[in-house]
């Protein structure tokens, strides 16, 4: 079995030619984009389409990191701010309408704890997923291998270490559960604030 075959299948692999070799197009594009004109909103947009190997629309404010770029697969509507890093060894899905605030990043990759186990070289890639309409906060790590539900929010700074199931608040290192989100919230855009008639109007699809 070759190293890349090894990385795909989530096992211990080590990082050989073939790897570095298929890691030179991410940073092709991603060294492309980090350095062109940030007002070319349109021509970011298409550099990142092609790094993700996608049609969706999207925008990610760079600078922007990842390995590969095709190892991570987005929904419709994805945003991601400035400074986002994906380390995307293992496969990394993201769903519709997900927002990243700045310094968010997933790490799908590891080294082993035992440092004779980790100086042998192997390392790994274990998936990570979020699901739809996910908002993570600013300075937020995902963990490799957690799996975030749909309409999830995470706080900013925090480190997500294991699942979280949908419709949940979740803050803190480690993160956990703070509350689950109720249709009460939807009335509210910060904090105790709510919204104007002629938003909350927009909001349910109705004119005012």
């Amino acid at each position: 079995m070759t190293q890349r075959e090894r990385r795909d299948l989530q096992l211990p692999y080590i990082s050989d030619e073939s790897v570095y070799e298929e890691q030179k197009r991410a940073r092709i594009l991603t060294q492309k984009l980090n350095t062109m004109d940030r007002s070319d909103f349109e021509g970011i947009q298409k550099v990142i389409q092609e790094l993700l190997q996608t049609e969706e629309t999207l925008f990610i404010n760079p600078p922007f990191y990842c390995d590969y770029g095709n190892h991570i697969k987005v929904g419709k509507n994805f945003f991601a701010n400035y400074n986002c890093c994906i380390l995307d060894v293992g496969k990394v899905t993201i769903g519709d309408n997900c927002l990243f605030a700045p310094n968010v990043s997933i790490y799908t990759a590891g080294h082993p704890i035992h440092p004779d186990a980790r100086n042998s070289l192997y390392e790994y890639g274990i998936d990570v997923t979020l699901g739809n309409n996910c908002w993570l906060g600013g300075n937020v790590i995902v963990m490799p291998g957690v799996n975030i539900g749909d309409n999830c929010v995470i706080g900013a700074g925090s480190v997500v270490t294991k699942d979280i199931p949908a419709w949940s608040i979740a803050a803190g290192n480690p993160a956990r559960v703070i509350r689950k989100i109720t249709e009460e919230d939807k009335k509210y855009y910060f904090k105790d604030r709510e919204f104007d008639p002629e938003s909350w109007a927009a909001i349910n699809g109705k004119e005012e």
